[in-house]
């Protein structure tokens, strides 16, 4: 199989991060912009190119790479050209999140455009139940919202939150967790935050601030396996480990 990684910033943690995730049945492609030059690991390869960006999604859309993961590469500049070869107008990501304690689930939404309706609640529902299948995790989903029930007449928007996980749980046959994420996380394999800008905020929480580990985040509503990641990451080898395992799998 052939796995395409784009080296933005710190490209030599990229690069590292190939190689050890490389072997003889893994051919990791390394998207670099012209002009700098690498040594290059076992199984590792360069894609040298003005636009790296550009070079890896036409890859993955052309068929030349089996997967491809952002890596250290600009989220802006990539995602905006993702969406435009795919014709999407948004990008629905599930990502694969570990606590500080060891716990893994997949969580949405990532993104905070987001997991703004029901029916966006539910096809995440679907998405992460069958990774989480693929991933030996529970398929217990758990939906969770602005308050518990009892805080219903604090504020309209609570109340929203609340009425769209309850309609969400039962179209989907979810859990809706309150606004418990604590005991969410101790037996769910998928948990859905009540809106984009809350999961990117409790996403950032644990990662960059709880100790915990961003595996990477699986585009679900393009027809290729994109995953992105965060140019934040101490290295990329658990994310090209999901990543292989999403095509063994033939998930996707």
């Amino acid at each position: 199989m052939k796995i395409g990684i784009g080296c933005g910033v710190n490209p030599e943690k990229v690069i590292w991060s190939a190689g050890k995730s490389a072997s003889p049945d893994i051919e990791i492609i390394c998207y670099v912009k012209e002009g700098m030059e690498f040594s290059v690991p076992k199984y590792v390869s360069i894609n040298y190119s003005k636009c790296p960006e550009r070079s890896l999604v036409d890859d993955l859309y052309s068929k030349k790479i089996d997967a491809a993961v952002r890596g250290s590469l600009p989220a802006n500049d990539t995602l905006k050209y993702l969406k435009a070869v795919y014709g999407v107008q948004r990008l629905e990501r599930i990502a694969l999140l570990e606590t500080s304690a060891g716990s893994k689930f997949f969580f949405a939404p990532v993104g905070v455009d987001e997991g703004w309706t029901v029916s966006e609640k539910v096809s995440f529902v679907e998405d992460g139940r069958r990774l989480a299948r693929a991933f030996g995790l529970p398929e217990k989903a758990v939906i969770l919202s602005g308050g518990r029930i009892g805080d219903i007449g604090r504020h309209e928007m609570v109340d929203r939150t609340i009425c769209d996980a309850e309609e969400a749980a039962e179209i989907s046959g979810a859990v809706h967790g309150e606004i418990l994420i604590e005991d969410a996380v101790s037996d769910a394999g998928v948990i859905i935050a009540p809106d984009g800008i809350s999961g990117n905020l409790i996403f950032r929480t644990l990662v960059f601030l709880g100790g915990g580990i961003g595996h990477g985040a699986l585009i679900v509503n393009i027809k290729d396996l994109f995953v992105d990641s965060s140019r934040a990451s101490a290295s990329y080898e658990g994310i090209l480990s999901m990543t292989v395992r999403i095509i063994e799998g033939k998930i996707r």
